[in-house]
């Protein structure tokens, strides 16, 4: 028992409950997976690479802090009580970046400040029918999950936070979840970013399913070509703001974050866009996956509703991805059949995950079809009708 007293991650396994010890190893096993799998590429490394060491470290780093008390020194994500939350914040190394900035939404608004600085919303305006449709149809996860969810027996505080995993966007999960299920804050946002990096490695098998190779292959002829000047782009992100926060307020931050990103790259605004896209974006993408990564403890894990939104999360992300197809092969019908359907993949708002998935099936049969263009603009679309139903549902059920 000395021994043990002296090496206590492995004496903490021994004095923890049966099926406690065996969650902490598989979750051990599990981040080495998603590092590795993130080194292959094969999920998305951002994310994938700090969350697995997080993970490994946080299950492997259990040690006694009292008498009776196990736990880790990472983070307290359930602490309430403000004498306790100054002694954690003095002990825990992670407490501050998780109290002043993951708890309160600020990493999404962050994140999403970086999203607009590297995205190029000329694509959305050059073809703004096409993109918005497809973005539609590829929210029906988010839509169709809240009914599932709550005859489920969740609320429906609860049900929206989950459902908003259908949207394929982690800052607007995380900024849900907080304002309506803060008592799932935890686990929603685990399982939504699990799930967010494999649609990496799972759309494709969906795209491959639901569409024929001759049209996953197939070229689109552009009749005309769309020269969106800066200044235009920069108009339109600061109506589009003004508009979307007086139509949905609750999710101001958000929408304040997104278009002033994308005002400071069209004012060309050097020093700034540099700070955003290699500072905060990276920075924050890091810290939230590292976050994400110690969060996974394998008693947070063991909560009994984990099961019910693991499901609830793939059938999400499952249906917004056959709704995008669906609403990309509504475009190709409507276009004369001048219509690449894999398109609509990108419509569900990873950014810029799908595109990225849509152009590459395509290259895979047709290596001169390009169809990123396209692809972007309904990505870009899809953050913002994103945006809107996490506005929506906030609005109805806060």
């Amino acid at each position: 028992m000395d021994i043990l007293n002296l090496f206590q991650g492995i004496g903490t396994l021994f004095a923890s409950e049966m099926h406690i010890a065996i969650a902490r190893i598989a979750l051990i096993l599990l981040g080495m997976i998603l590092v590795y799998l993130g080194y292959k590429n094969v999920l998305e490394p951002l994310v994938m690479v700090p969350m697995g060491f997080g993970m490994l470290a946080v299950n492997a780093g259990v040690l006694f802090l009292s008498q009776s008390k196990m736990g880790t020194i990472f983070v307290d994500p359930l602490v309430t009580d403000t004498t306790e939350l100054m002694n954690l914040l003095q002990i825990d190394f992670l407490q501050p970046i998780y109290t002043f900035m993951f708890s309160n939404g600020l990493i999404a608004g962050i994140v999403f400040m970086g999203i607009g600085v590297i995205t190029d919303i000329g694509y959305l305006m050059a073809y703004p029918f096409t993109s918005m449709l497809i973005a539609m149809f590829a929210e029906l996860g988010t839509v169709a999950t809240f009914p599932i969810a709550v005859a489920m027996g969740f609320t429906k505080g609860e049900a929206a936070a989950v459902s908003v995993i259908g949207t394929a966007d982690g800052p607007m999960v995380l900024y849900t979840s907080l304002m309506l299920a803060n008592n799932l804050f935890v686990p929603i946002t685990i399982v939504a970013y699990l799930y967010l990096s494999l649609t990496y490695g799972g759309y494709p098998y969906l795209i491959r399913l639901l569409i024929p190779k001759e049209l996953r292959g197939k070229k689109v002829n552009v009749s005309k070509t769309h020269n969106i000047t800066s200044q235009e782009k920069l108009i339109f992100s600061v109506i589009a703001c003004a508009i979307l926060c007086l139509l949905f307020p609750v999710a101001a931050p958000l929408f304040l974050c997104f278009f002033l990103g994308i005002a400071i790259k069209e004012s060309g605004i050097t020093r700034y866009i540099k700070l955003v896209e290699d500072v905060f974006l990276y920075g924050a993408t890091l810290f939230l996956g590292l976050m994400l990564g110690v969060l996974c403890e394998a008693g947070t894990i063991l909560n009994p509703q984990i099961l019910g939104l693991l499901i609830l999360g793939m059938l999400a992300l499952l249906l917004s991805g056959i709704g995008g197809i669906l609403g990309g092969y509504i475009v190709y019908w409507i276009n004369g059949k001048n219509f690449n359907p894999t398109i609509g993949i990108a419509g569900v708002s990873c950014v810029p995950t799908t595109s990225k998935v849509a152009q590459k099936e395509v290259s895979k049969i047709n290596k001169n079809a390009f169809v990123l263009q396209y692809a972007v603009g309904a990505n870009i679309s899809g953050v913002i009708t994103s945006a809107i139903l996490t506005g929506i549902y906030v609005t109805l059920l806060m």
